[in-house]
């Protein structure tokens, strides 16, 4: 029995340029009058039988039906769900039984059909909905749901969007009743079963690609092992847990030692008392000494007879019984050390004219390398090892694809960031782009000039914005409607392709999208509106861009009082353009930090000593108080005693001023520096290496640090020197020798011919060559031990492969090298010049002129300290180095320690860009509106080369739509990452060029692959009439089919793939390749030397996404590599700068480790013991942990800028702790470490070097440094802040408070034996034993004359 129809035939068409209409029709199914036509559109089903269509509703149904095969969609098995669905709908004999014409419309050719309700069953609609939601397009990475379906989420919002009335669609309305409705007595629901995507039936089965179904399932990616107690890492509980025991037991030790002390005294309370009344020598009294008399219970043997010190302590010395030394230690190095500098700093001084004139001349030729001198700028360059993998993939890729294109974005927001959009500033944006559109550079360069056109060049520009849904134009749009359809096309962007004719979703021209009650999201209420320019390569690009930045410029400071909008951008020269503006604003604030560092060494150089005069305020307040006796009667007859309480008219300014002070030989020591920087940048610029902007702005820094520091010790050595041997030494040292230089030119007690004189021959003046000679005697080791440690340290950082870092290294290992040398020779001399012009009483900096000798009555004996030798003297050293103290510095710092390595391990990594731009940069803006409002990811590309693809296995290699495609292909690969964005990264379909191009060969596809009829041999051109045309692969033998047999190979498939690449993507052939994949492929010859699939990451917010993306795609890669044998590299254009984090941390571990074993090396063969040298490295690489973990407490990443300022934190903290060390071992007699007096006498040797490098160390480089980081706190660069500013300061504080708290303390305890200096002023001492002094640095006595 027939069924009966709702609608048949054709009526008319809705307008002029509508579709045909079915008309309403009530009867009975009729026998087709084209059942040949009917059953090649609809199937075997429709063979026999009455149906309820014509054949021109079959023809209209064969052109829909070319469309949806046109889109590439036959091989998914989506285009026969849909075949099926119309069929039914259009020519099923039973429609009356589930299609319900609920109202019709008049045309010109009568009554037609206006709308129909389609009943089905929710399981048919849900199947049929997911059999086709994953069905992929790969030439837009988006999936086919968005081009037939609207983009809908589910099935009803499909079937809506298939039925709802519109031109590019149904021509009629088409509602899909829900079954909570009800259903009509007369109407059941269609209900055929929905094909399975995982089907074996080759007309429905589809590929991983488009049915995760039948997708294999990757393996897990293995997650690195952590392990944790609780919310911490175990690392961190053990440490923890160990300090804590650790603090435990101290405290517990010191209760149980007080308890046993206290004990002890009571017992023998008359014992002591009876010995403090006994008789002793004149040595024995204390006086409170720190370490005097702490020998004397080893120096008498049981029955009260003096012994001998070698007796008793063998071949050794104490600091406080010189006279009785038999043999002191001795260290061969030492002694061949100290005779070299002795004769360099004699000759240096003696000549100093004719060592400039040779230094200088040496110096003159290193810097005629700056000939050569060039400044790296490209980032790549800078940032990327030129061995890097990324680096070379990318010289790749822009070599066989072209360069990665650039962009120019727009952000559109109002100041309030509320919604941006409404009918006035709609028209005005759209004023906007059409400005922009128009906008000419100087040469006459236009957007249609240099825009990415992927149709080619007579195709529409790549402009990414909300006026592509409108046509670019609102005519025909008012007030009202806009709105509508604005959230239309966001809804269903296929609806609204712009000109370049690629949907453009919403998340790419909207930005902060709100969602209503029901998680709808209201596009007309966005936050922001994004506008993005694609540009290309092309000569006039970066001009053109120019002009553009210009514009935007001018339009960001109008347009906010003209229409209430603010507007954040980005061109493709503005990052390069905001760096170097940032940088030439660095360079102000860097050199007024170089300036205030330069007036307080120049100021501070020469007060190292005290001096008997007054200073310059007390000599003011002086004059002021006896300026009122000018005119008093008979005052100018008086006779003063004192010539300084006379009353004057002018003040008498203290001497010191014009003549002790070192303003000029700071001055030539800043100079040095300065030449120092300029030699290293000569002579590595003459080798090729090129100068970056972080040489220029860190190592004059670092350089001041460490040659300032040496100028300081020098100084102030010669100062030491001068008091012992200079003009008035015989007042210091009670002796009556006369203050000439001793004929038979100078004395050295280096040269072996003088060891058989005593103390008392050598004289007590000595001429200033003599004195500076002596000088450079006992700090040359010290500044060659800093110099050569920090210089290898640094070189070792050449072993770093990104060039910046690289670069710097060896920049900086010349500069202190260079430095170095300088120091000890030209400033040598110059120090030589100045001591002659001072004890001639001529002025500083004006050496022509000389004052009058003035008489002075001395009070009596100085000891020459200056205050910070004195604080350190007389308050610092002794609270250090008692017991407790010690025991609380090693607990407190071992927890700095403990808390810096649980800090280190949250460490995180990156650089982000926007601290490089001046904090006022319109990037800045740009990048957080960047981050705020747009969620799209970056592209990438993963490129495959090595597979050839004319044969068989390497298409199966590549593909993913074909039955026969290898299952871990590249495609099916890529899709089952997309699965997993957690941990891949990718959150798009991969455009697959060889299914694509498979694709395009199907006879189906009509408007295709064409060939002529009468020549097959020759492709069609676009234009050419059907006729005169037939698809390629018509007729073969065997026919085009998913199993992939038959289709090309060999010289065939390099033929058709040559035409693909060219033909037009339009219309009618949406799955040719010259739009979507003209660029995707290098062909050679008769090859495909490489191709690429694109995809899309998710989007990334933060540093750590951006590695992550990196470290996901090479994963990806390799996996790819090695499953296909192929070589797969992924490129976006951001890997080439995030590769170095992926090595980074074992870079910076390399480095530091290296740097680590060569101090230990260089310190145990210079110091002569490798204890100490131990201590030292172990106290330096304490002090870059603590920096490290700061690092993490205060915002600053790990990267290539934090590596330079920790390698600089390593030679820092070697130059805190060398000087300290050397002094220490240079100080002692050489006692046992299990000696009984052998922890006193350690105390007292870094008692010594406290009082004797202390200062230096704390003038030269600590307040040197933290003045000039003081000023560098002004900077408005946020590199400059966190990368410089807080580094410095934390290097610098936590250097100084190692190298002068920790280090002593744990050389105190554990230091090694030293070695006692052969100029230790032998007849000074003998005539301090001779007149019952102790030796002075130990004397607590602050009352004493001599106690300093």
């Amino acid at each position: 029995m027939a069924g009966r129809c709702s609608m048949r035939d054709t009526c008319g068409k809705k307008g002029l340029f509508g579709r045909d209409l079915p008309c309403p029709y009530d009867g009975p199914a009729v026998q087709p009058d084209n059942r040949d036509l009917l059953t090649s559109i609809c199937g075997a089903e429709f063979a026999s039988g009455p149906t309820c269509c014509t054949s021109a509703q079959l023809e209209t149904l064969q052109s829909n039906f070319a469309q949806i095969t046109g889109l590439g969609l036959i091989l998914s098995g989506l285009s026969q769900q849909l075949q099926i669905l119309f069929c039914k709908f259009t020519c099923s004999p039973n429609q009356h039984d589930f299609l319900n014409v609920t109202s019709t419309q008049q045309t010109d050719s009568g009554t037609a059909v206006a709308s129909v309700d389609f009943f089905r069953w929710r399981p048919v609609r849900a199947g049929f909905f997911d059999s086709c939601k994953s069905v992929q397009m790969g030439a837009t990475n988006g999936f086919a749901m968005d081009l037939i379906g609207g983009g809908a989420k589910t099935a009803p919002a499909f079937l809506k969007y298939l039925g709802d009335e519109k031109p590019i669609g149904s021509p009629f309305q088409i509602n899909v009743p829900p079954e909570s409705n009800g259903t009509p007595e007369d109407i059941s629901r269609l209900d055929p079963p929905p094909r399975n995507c995982a089907d074996n039936d080759l007309g429905s089965k589809c590929t991983c690609i488009d049915c995760p179904d039948i997708c294999l399932t990757l393996p897990e990616v293995a997650e690195p092992a952590t392990c944790n107690v609780g919310a911490v890492t175990c690392l961190s509980f053990a440490l923890i847990l160990v300090w804590c025991l650790a603090v435990g037991a101290f405290i517990g030790g010191v209760a149980i030692g007080r308890t046993i002390r206290k004990r002890r005294e009571g017992r023998y309370e008359r014992v002591a008392l009876s010995a403090e009344t006994a008789s002793l020598s004149p040595r024995s009294h204390t006086r409170g000494l720190v370490g005097a008399g702490s020998l004397s219970q080893y120096l008498e043997s049981e029955n009260g007879h003096s012994m001998s010190t070698e007796d008793e302590l063998g071949r050794g010395a104490t600091l406080l019984d010189p006279v009785e030394t038999a043999q002191p230690r001795q260290y061969k190095l030492n002694n061949v050390l100290r005779r070299m500098f002795y004769r360099l700093g004699y000759w240096s001084a003696s000549s100093p004219w004719l060592m400039f004139c040779v230094i200088f001349i040496l110096v003159g030729v290193l810097n005629i390398g700056w000939r050569n001198f060039e400044i790296e700028t490209d980032p790549v360059r800078l940032w990327v090892s030129p061995t890097s993998a990324t680096k070379q993939n990318k010289e790749f890729f822009d070599q066989h694809f072209g360069p990665f294109y650039r962009t120019e974005q727009i952000f559109v927001t109002t100041p309030e960031e509320g919604a941006v959009l409404s009918w006035d500033r709609l028209k005005y944006w759209f004023d906007v782009e059409k400005d922009i559109r128009s906008l000419t550079s100087t040469n006459g360069y236009t957007l249609d000039d240099v825009c990415f056109k992927p149709g080619g060049e007579e195709g529409a520009c790549v402009v990414q914005s909300i006026g592509g849904w409108f046509g670019n134009s609102l005519d025909g749009y008012t007030s009202e409607t806009w709105a509508e359809h604005l959230k239309e096309c966001a809804t269903y962007p296929v609806e609204c392709l712009p000109d370049f004719q690629q949907p453009l979703q919403p998340q790419y021209v909207l930005g902060g999208v709100p969602l209503d009650d029901d998680d709808h999201k209201q596009y007309t209420k966005a936050v922001a509106l994004v506008v993005t320019f694609v540009v290309s390569h092309l000569p006039g690009a970066e001009e053109w861009e120019e002009s553009l930045r210009a514009y935007l410029l001018d339009l960001s400071e109008r347009i906010e009082g003209e229409i209430g909008l603010r507007i954040s951008f980005s061109t493709g020269v503005s990052l390069e353009e905001e760096i170097n503006k940032s940088t030439n604003t660095d360079v102000t604030i860097v050199v007024l930090s170089y300036l205030a560092m330069f007036f307080y060494v120049s100021l501070t150089l020469g007060g190292g000593t005290r001096t008997d005069e007054d200073g310059f305020f007390r000599s003011l307040l002086t004059w002021a108080r006896n300026f009122p006796g000018l005119f008093k009667k008979g005052a100018s007859g008086a006779l003063s005693i004192d010539s300084r309480m006379t009353p004057r008219w002018f003040p008498r300014l203290p001497r010191n001023l014009f003549i002790e002070s070192k303003v000029s030989l700071a001055l030539f020591g800043i100079f040095l520096v300065i030449l120092s920087v300029s030699s290293s940048v000569g002579l590595f610029s003459f080798m090729g290496v090129k100068v970056t902007l972080i040489i220029a702005e860190v190592i004059p820094f670092l350089i001041l640090a460490v040659g300032v520091d040496n100028v300081f010790i020098l100084v102030h050595e010669l100062d030491r020197q001068n008091l012992l041997h200079g003009p008035n030494a015989a007042l210091l040292g009670g002796g009556a020798t006369s203050p000439v230089e001793p004929r038979g030119g100078h004395f050295s007690q280096f040269d072996s011919s003088h060891d058989d004189v005593d103390a008392a021959s050598v004289p007590l003046f000595l001429s200033a060559e003599e004195r500076v000679a002596r000088t450079v005697a006992k700090m040359g080791p010290s500044i060659l031990l800093s110099s050569v440690t920090e210089t290898v340290a640094f070189a070792l950082g050449a072993l770093v492969p990104m060039p910046a870092v690289r670069n710097f290294a060896l920049y900086a290992a010349g500069s202190v090298l260079l430095n170095a040398i300088l120091q000890v020779t030209v400033f040598v001399s110059a120090l030589a010049l100045d001591l002659r012009r001072a004890e001639a009483n001529r002025i500083d900096c004006f050496p022509c002129v000389r004052l009058p000798v003035r008489i002075a009555l001395l009070e009596g004996g100085g000891s020459g300290l200056g205050r910070i030798a004195k604080f350190i003297r007389r308050h610092y050293a002794p609270f250090l180095l008692q017991p407790i103290v010690k025991g609380v510095v090693v607990l407190v710092f071992s927890g700095v320690f403990v808390a810096s390595v649980i800090s280190i391990q949250h460490l995180e990594l990156g650089l982000d860009q926007r601290l490089a731009l001046p904090s006022d940069s319109y990037l800045v803006s740009y990048f957080d509106k960047l981050d705020a409002y747009f969620d799209v990811g970056p592209p990438v590309y993963f490129v495959s080369t090595d597979i050839n693809v004319t044969k068989r296995d390497g298409q199966q290699a590549l593909c993913g739509r074909f039955t026969t495609c290898d299952q871990l292909s590249i495609a099916n690969v890529l899709e089952a990452e997309r699965k997993r964005p957690d941990t891949s990264y990718i959150s798009e379909p991969s455009a697959s060029w060889i299914d694509d191009f498979l694709g395009w060969l199907d006879p189906a596809k009509e408007q295709c692959c064409r060939v002529l009829k009468r020549d097959p041999s020759v492709f069609c051109t676009p234009r050419q009439n059907s006729r005169q045309c037939r698809p390629c692969y018509e007729d073969r033998e065997p026919a085009w089919n998913i199993t992939m047999a038959g289709l090309p190979e060999g010289e065939e498939f390099m033929q058709y793939l040559r035409q693909w690449l060219i033909s037009p993507t339009n219309e009618d052939c949406p799955q040719a390749g010259k739009a979507s994949f003209g660029t995707a492929l290098a062909l050679g010859e008769n090859e495909v030397i490489a191709s690429h699939f694109r995809t899309y990451h998710k989007p990334l917010k933060s540093q750590a996404d951006f590695i992550a993306s990196y470290q996901a795609a090479d994963r990806i890669a390799n996996d790819i590599s090695e499953l296909t044998g192929a070589r797969v590299f992924p490129y976006a254009i951001h890997y080439v700068f995030f590769e170095q984090y992926a090595y980074i941390t074992a870079t910076t571990q390399m480095v530091l480790g290296l740097g680590l074993a060569t101090v230990l090396l260089i310190t145990a063969i210079l110091l002569g013991s490798w204890r100490t040298g131990t201590i030292v490295t172990g106290v330096v690489g304490l002090t870059v942990v603590t920096v490290m973990g700061v690092m993490a407490l205060w915002g600053i990443s790990l990267n290539a800028l934090s590596l330079v300022n920790l390698v600089i934190s390593l030679g820092i903290a070697v130059e805190f702790c060398a000087h300290v060390a050397r002094a220490f071992m240079s100080a002692g007699s050489g006692l046992a470490v299990d000696h009984p007096a052998g922890q006193k006498e350690r105390d007292e040797r870094m008692w010594t070097a406290l009082v004797d490098v202390g200062p230096s160390v704390l003038s030269g480089i600590t307040f040197t440094k933290l003045i000039g980081m003081c000023v560098l706190a002004l900077t408005r660069s946020r590199l400059l802040e966190i990368y410089y500013f807080r580094m410095w300061l934390t290097l610098i504080i936590s250097g100084a408070l190692h190298g002068l708290v920790l280090l002593p303390v744990i050389l105190s305890v554990a230091g090694g034996p030293g070695f006692p200096l052969q100029e230790v002023d032998e007849e000074w001492m003998s005539n301090a034993i001779r007149n019952d002094y102790e030796y002075a640095p130990f004397l607590a006595d602050d009352d004493s004359i001599n106690s300093d």
